[in-house]
């Protein structure tokens, strides 16, 4: 899911599961998921629809916080 489409949906008032994991393809790295009803998944990526990952936690977490995401569940 595109960032633009994840604020759109949360100024509608729509609630995410969202998770924070380690990137399994690089451990240095932070990747988002985000888990909704009816068993639907996704990913937040970036406009050529790869997987966006983050080296700082610390940033991403002042990215989700910009895009209207109010609980995090971090996996570490």
């Amino acid at each position: 899911m595109k960032r633009v489409d994840v604020k759109c949906r949360t100024d509608e008032g729509v609630l995410f599961d969202t998770q924070v994991m380690v990137n399994p393809a690089n451990t240095s790295e932070w990747i988002v998921f985000f888990k909704k009803d009816a068993g639907r998944s996704f990913f937040l990526v970036d406009e050529a629809e790869q997987v966006e990952s983050f080296s700082s936690l610390n940033e991403l977490m002042v990215e989700l916080r910009a895009l209207g995401i109010k609980r995090v569940e971090v996996q570490l």
